[in-house]
């Protein structure tokens, strides 16, 4: 049994990224906290407070978790992401979503690959509502994202939900490499950019898939540039039958 780690955005999901997702339909931009980002003048949860706020002023009335999940229903796939996680699945092993993308969309990939047990938080979980969707059963993934909080009457507070740390996916590979009892030698990740790279470190085999740069290139086993999931199957199963 190995564990297989996938970043989300331009790796499951084929958009620039699922944040970028909804500022499209909005018709907003995120450049200024961007930028500020980029000069060192905002910390990662800064950011995300600031984007939350930004898509908060460009919605009339109050910003409901009810609507900001139905923006992203339509964010677009990955060619064969469905048919890569399940054969992943079927070969026995852990399967992990590690992104700083929207959580609704790493829930709603979850939600296609439901487990026999009964929905229970955990670390890693899904909520209850996306849980709803497997008829109260859990998913067999473990899942790891960044996005919004929500209020006990739908309403979406200031604060944002801050999971994933864009340098420190490392960090949750290793933790669950702990707590499934599964070597380094037996992780494979996949991700596209220079905030997979540690995460590739934690790995014995990685991906640069859909590549932003040349920077993952460097670091990973592979690239495949090929926007394609069913290229990175094949990659990974080579690999484990090593």
């Amino acid at each position: 049994m190995g564990l297989v780690c996938f970043d989300m955005d331009r790796v499951l999901v084929d958009h620039l990224s699922t944040w970028q997702w909804v500022y499209d339909k909005l018709g907003i931009s995120n450049e200024e906290s961007f930028t500020l980002y980029n000069q060192g003048k905002l910390n990662e949860w800064e950011w995300i407070i600031l984007d939350i706020d930004l898509i908060r002023s460009a919605v009339e009335g109050e910003l409901k978790d009810e609507y900001l999940r139905s923006l992203l229903a339509d964010c677009p796939m990955m060619k064969d992401w469905k048919e890569c996680i399940q054969s992943l699945l079927n070969d026995g092993h852990q399967v992990a979503i590690i992104s700083g993308g929207m959580q609704e969309c790493a829930r709603q990939i979850a939600s296609a690959f439901p487990s026999s047990k009964k929905w229970r938080r955990r670390w890693g979980g899904i909520d209850r509502f996306t849980a709803s969707r497997m008829n109260g059963f859990d998913t067999q993934l473990h899942v790891f994202c960044n996005g919004w909080l929500t209020n006990a009457d739908g309403t979406i507070p200031d604060t944002g939900r801050y999971q994933v740390q864009m340098q420190g996916k490392g960090s949750i590979t290793k933790m669950l490499q702990r707590r499934l009892g599964i070597s380094q030698n037996d992780t494979a990740s996949v991700g596209d950019s220079a905030g997979d790279i540690d995460m590739f470190h934690k790995s014995g085999f990685s991906i640069a898939f859909n590549p932003w740069d040349d920077r993952p290139i460097k670091e990973a086993t592979i690239s495949i540039e090929e926007r394609d999931l069913g290229l990175a199957l094949k990659a990974i199963q080579e690999y484990f039958r090593e």
